[in-house]
């Protein structure tokens, strides 16, 4: 049977959002878990613009921009597509993308100029979906800042000119081809893939990922909320950045990091990898019907049981590890197509086998298989990794857990 969660639970949850509004830890916070068959939990507390009133609260209804969430949207486009026969795991991407035929691998990706060579392995499918294509993000002193996100997902950086021909540029900084961090296959970085991924949903359906989600997506499962595009809809209900300064204070939004092109007239290129604005229960409602969907009990699922049961299937090889947790301090984690996963229970939290992510700008979700709950988390401040939002989501996961039992009976899920 489903897990339920004790009414002291929901108290519990209740007044950890609401102490971390009253201490001004975060300005605006939104929460909710479920099973595959319905809603545990939701709770939000704050408000949408810091420090303003008028903006109204965080609710069921506030649009967050989920940032890299978006990967795993994308990397279901393109299994579906796999599932098509249009495309296969191990095509290599340079077919469908031919600014990718030439790609160059560094001999450190952290320099501050690029050495190279040419890369001797294709790029494939399946290397996107894991991480391990060599594609990267550029290091720090890349940037216009530390903090900053990369040029690619600069909108300034486009100069008017929102193309794809633009991102390619873009990530080449200069070089003859697309540089790597690794011959593809070899290693795990955390990088460009699904922005590819995005461009191969297009070119080969001739729809933008936009028109190929809704269709696909967004459309059948019932997330109206969910989009490519800050429709003045969609922005109406936007919950605004919120800004870390070093001192540990939060201060309004104004422009203290560049961010992506977010004037939907401007917006040539959607990126798959950080460019989706949603409300939480429509990402809650995509994450609970990839659960029904692994277990065969969809009713018209999006993706057939053996393909969603691959997002959740190691793919690489165990010694890679070592750099998923270099980079997100999670420790003992695997790649399965698209999600991040538990190699081993997380205690007193998720268990083994779940898989998760989050977004730039404050946005985590993880599913858990082995109980049977998805989980949704959002605010938004930036940095990226914020301390105060860390924190509380890892106070919150804890406390749902604990208050979950077992198919009806009173013993705590740990």
């Amino acid at each position: 049977m489903a897990p339920t969660l004790s009414v002291d639970a929901k108290a519990t949850l209740d007044g950890l959002l609401a102490d971390a509004i009253a201490e001004s830890r975060v300005p605006g916070v939104f929460f909710a878990a479920a099973t595959a068959e319905g809603e545990l939990y939701s709770g939000s507390a704050g408000l949408k613009s810091f420090q303003d009133p008028a903006a109204g609260a965080v609710d069921a209804d506030s649009v967050f921009w989920i940032c890299s969430m978006t990967k795993l949207v994308v990397t279901v486009a393109i299994i579906q597509l796999i599932e098509r026969g249009a495309i296969g795991y191990d095509t290599p991407v340079d077919t469908v993308i031919p600014e990718l035929a030439n790609p160059l691998v560094v001999d450190d990706a952290l320099a501050r100029e690029y050495t190279y060579k040419p890369a001797q392995t294709k790029i494939l499918v399946r290397h996107l979906l894991n991480h391990s294509s060599g594609l990267h993000y550029y290091p720090a002193h890349w940037k216009a800042s530390p903090y900053d996100l990369g040029r690619a997902y600069n909108g300034v950086s486009y100069e008017g000119d929102h193309s794809p021909a633009k991102f390619f540029e873009l990530i080449r900084n200069g070089l003859p081809g697309v540089p790597l961090a690794f011959e593809p296959g070899t290693s795990w970085a955390y990088g460009w893939n699904c922005d590819i991924v995005a461009l191969i949903v297009e070119r080969l359906t001739h729809q933008t990922i936009e028109e190929y989600c809704k269709e696909q997506i967004f459309g059948p499962i019932g997330m109206p909320s969910t989009t490519f595009l800050l429709t003045e809809s969609a922005k109406k209900n936007l919950v605004k950045l919120a800004y870390r300064r070093k001192d540990g204070q939060v201060e309004k939004w104004s422009g203290q990091l560049r961010l992506i092109e977010q004037d939907p007239e401007k917006v040539g290129i959607m990126l798959g990898g950080i460019g989706i604005y949603s409300n939480l229960p429509d990402y809650l409602s995509f994450l609970r019907h990839i659960l029904l969907a692994k277990d065969g009990r969809a009713s018209s699922p999006i993706l057939s049981a053996p393909s969603a049961s691959a997002l959740f299937a190691p793919s690489l090889p165990a010694h890679f590890s070592a750099q998923i947790e270099q980079f997100t301090q999670w420790p003992d984690c695997n790649f399965g197509y698209g999600l991040c996963l538990a190699n081993s229970d997380w205690a007193g939290k998720r268990r083994k086998g779940s898989g998760f992510w989050y977004g730039w700008a404050g946005t985590y979700y993880f599913m858990d298989p082995a109980t049977g709950i998805a989980v949704v988390y959002g605010t938004q401040v930036v940095p990226t990794t914020d301390v105060e939002v860390v924190a509380l989501w890892d106070r919150l996961e804890r406390a749902l857990y604990a208050g979950l039992t077992s198919g009806g009976t009173s013993s705590s899920i740990n």
